[in-house]
């Protein structure tokens, strides 16, 4: 009968055996191994701080995609309109000027009677003046029409004498109008006033007079009638006397025109 065999483990010797502490790569006894196991240490005896330590780390946010907002659409384009539209303007103004070459009116004072200029019982001024005005249009292609409401103002110092106003007509190319307004007006409690007009004509020989026109007016280039505006005009007058039934001379006149829309 054949001897049983018996099989015992075998060992591997290369198994069993230890391994061999492996040489480090950088050698004993230089700086980054001395530095790298002293960091060992520190961090072993609570004592490393990092680098970064007690630095605040900057958050960094997504930036949303910008959007224009209704709002600076909305401003952009009246912008733009208001931009084109003096574009425009400029423009038409200057065809206007090209073609029509405008020349404002010229006025002036020619004459100046009163047919009243009283003092009452109950101490107020009553005056009557009559106005001549002459009005000149220079324009060889523009036409004036003048529109009712007008106001026409004599003042002494800062005292309405009387007023009234100029009737309505149309004023022709290079046309000169004459016009007769009769105004008049009453101031109360006028005696000091009448006291100091009169002392300052014996004292200088001349009363300082303004008038003071406001026209509405309606322009025509050519067979084009525009919309209504207003002309002020105002004139300073001295005069050597103001007295009753008498024609006033008119020392100096000097007026100036000024356009409102």
């Amino acid at each position: 009968m054949a001897d049983h065999q018996k099989i015992h483990p075998v060992q591997d010797v290369e198994a069993v055996q230890p391994h061999a502490p492996e040489a480090p790569l950088v050698p004993r006894g230089s700086s980054k191994s001395d530095k790298g196991d002293q960091t060992v240490r520190e961090m072993e005896a609570g004592q490393y701080y990092s680098p970064f330590q007690g630095r605040s780390i900057p958050v960094m946010h997504s930036k949303p995609p910008k959007k224009r907002s209704c709002f600076r659409k909305c401003l952009c384009w009246t912008i733009c309109l208001l931009l084109l539209q003096v574009i425009v303007v400029a423009i038409t103004g200057g065809i206007i000027y090209l073609v029509f070459r405008p020349k404002l009116p010229k006025y002036t004072v020619s004459k100046l009677q009163i047919t009243q200029f009283n003092l009452n019982d109950d101490q107020s001024l009553s005056a009557t003046f009559d106005v001549s005005i002459t009005a000149r249009n220079p324009n060889k292609k523009i036409g004036i029409y003048y529109e009712g409401g007008s106001r026409i103002n004599v003042w002494y110092t800062n005292t309405k004498l009387c007023e009234g106003g100029l009737p309505k007509f149309y004023q022709g190319h290079r046309n000169t109008t004459e016009l007769v307004v009769p105004l008049s007006g009453q101031t109360q409690d006028a005696n000091g006033l009448l006291t100091t007009l009169q002392q300052q004509q014996q004292q200088t020989g001349s009363v300082p007079l303004t008038l003071r026109v406001r026209q509405p007016v309606r322009i025509k280039l050519g067979s084009l009638k525009l919309p209504k505006i207003k002309f002020v005009v105002r004139c300073r007058l001295l005069v050597d006397s103001l007295s009753e039934n008498n024609d006033i001379r008119i020392q100096s006149s000097s007026c100036k025109f000024r356009l409102r829309l």
